[in-house]
């Protein structure tokens, strides 16, 4: 069901002409780095670099042997003909098959790291086009103090750069290969062999391995995928949060190619954050597979093969969702609308009470206790909660206020800029500034 949706460069990463072309890239790297050492001839390297694997033939291999690696080298063989028997020289299925699969790890890192660059890039630029736009800020999902819509948006840039962080550093932890025989000690194929044909194929050779790659390394790769995917739910989350109709200060993009154009099948009015919701779905399946990274380093001894039926389904499925997920909510973010007019509106719910802290201070800085200051301010809020009416009214008709705080002083305190005051400063530390985000949202050079 992912592979339907996700995109055609991930989708070829994990396709089974990619996987066995990266099978026959290794065998046909050790095969030249065994002639460097002078174990098999020059001579055959050629004919062994036109290999083809017939997958048709292997799959009717398969049928007979019911083992992978020997279907695959059975239909390899077919296609070079006597020089086949030095490739697979010395080696064992995990040499290949882990290797294999670190250079397709690798090339879905490449994509996934350039997907999380694209979101870094909308969301900087929606952050500074809304900057300056107030709203309320919500603890326990209640009304707390004003923030702007910017710093929100400016909040999950800084988050999604240290995923960036965390995603290129699992892409260094999986760039490893593995050519060191079974139980990995090199009894049949030398360090040396391995260390060429490693760098043949852009990776770095394990420092030490017994018959698989070490799954510790897989874990982390999944796992951080499974902490962009929770990042990602958080920020849909909040979408889905904010468009209720309750409140509804942004929407997701409705009714334009592309996107959600019925929200209902009963009732046409309906609108649902329906993208937000798949996201936030789709998002617990990566969770899920992180899981089934972690249950996978403990092998049995030196190898085992439980962790290997999951893995056919965990590194391509959570590369497939992350992929599928992080352009899905890019393409909302991109297009996301705004409000706020109601924004302003939801502000002023309260009559005044989000500046009840900015009260307290003002009577503490007038020589007050903080015990005093509190239990006034709550007096009079507890007021406006139950008659729906101003607190600045009720303030100004209370003599312990009035006797300390001057009008003009205590009318001042109800400015929404009080807020703004050091926004600019946050911005400034992110580095989020129009010169360089006047481009395109898709311009990631500067990440």
């Amino acid at each position: 069901m992912i592979e339907r949706y996700s995109r055609p460069e991930m989708k070829k990463v994990w396709s089974d002409e990619n996987k066995y072309s990266k099978w026959l890239d290794v065998e046909i790297a050790v095969c030249d780095a065994w002639a460097e050492v002078g174990v098999i001839p020059r001579s055959a390297i050629p004919k062994i670099k036109m290999a083809k694997c017939n997958l048709k033939r292997m799959e009717e291999i398969l049928a007979e042997t019911r083992h992978d690696m020997t279907a695959f080298l059975g239909s390899v063989a077919e296609s070079v003909g006597e020089e086949s028997r030095y490739i697979h020289l010395g080696l064992t299925s995990s040499d290949v098959w882990d290797t294999a699969t670190s250079l397709q790890l690798v090339e879905a890192s490449d994509i996934l790291i350039q997907d999380v660059k694209e979101l870094i890039a909308v969301l900087a630029q929606r952050a500074i086009e809304h900057k300056f736009t107030l709203m309320i800020g919500r603890t326990h999902g209640v009304h707390a103090e004003p923030i702007t819509f910017g710093l929100k948006l400016a909040l999950w840039v800084s988050e999604m750069r240290r995923n960036l962080y965390r995603l290129t550093e699992a892409k260094k932890n999986i760039a490893v290969g593995k050519i060191s025989g079974a139980v990995g000690t090199y009894a049949t194929v030398t360090p040396e062999v391995e260390q060429k044909t490693c760098f043949k194929l852009g990776l770095e050779p394990a420092p030490i391995s017994n018959q698989v790659i070490q799954r510790d390394r897989h874990a982390q790769f999944v796992t951080t995928l499974a902490i962009i995917a929770g990042s990602l739910e958080k920020f849909a989350t909040e979408i889905r949060g904010l468009q209720r109709t309750e409140v509804h200060e942004v929407e997701e993009p409705f009714g334009t190619p592309g996107f959600v154009t019925t929200g209902s099948s009963a009732m046409p009015h309906k609108r649902n954050p329906e993208l937000s919701e798949r996201v936030c779905g789709l998002s617990r399946l990566v969770r899920g597979y992180a899981l089934a990274s972690l249950e996978n380093i403990a092998l049995w001894h030196e190898r085992d093969i439980s962790h290997s039926s999951n893995e056919r389904i965990t590194l391509p499925d959570s590369c497939l969702v992350m992929d599928y997920i992080l352009t899905l909510f890019t393409s909302v973010m991109k297009r996301l609308q705004v409000f706020p007019k109601r924004m302003k509106k939801n502000l002023e719910l309260t009559k005044g009470l989000l500046f009840s802290q900015r009260v307290m201070l003002a009577l503490i800085d007038k020589g007050l206790s903080r015990q005093d200051a509190y239990k006034i301010v709550q007096r009079n809020s507890s007021k406006t909660w139950e008659e729906n009416k101003s607190l600045l009214g009720f303030l100004k008709t209370d003599p312990e206020v009035t006797g300390v705080l001057p009008l003009k002083e205590l009318e001042g305190i109800f400015d929404y800029k009080f807020y703004l005051l050091h926004v600019d400063d946050v911005f400034l530390r992110l580095g989020l500034t129009k010169s360089q985000w006047q481009g395109s949202i898709l311009d990631t050079t500067e990440l």
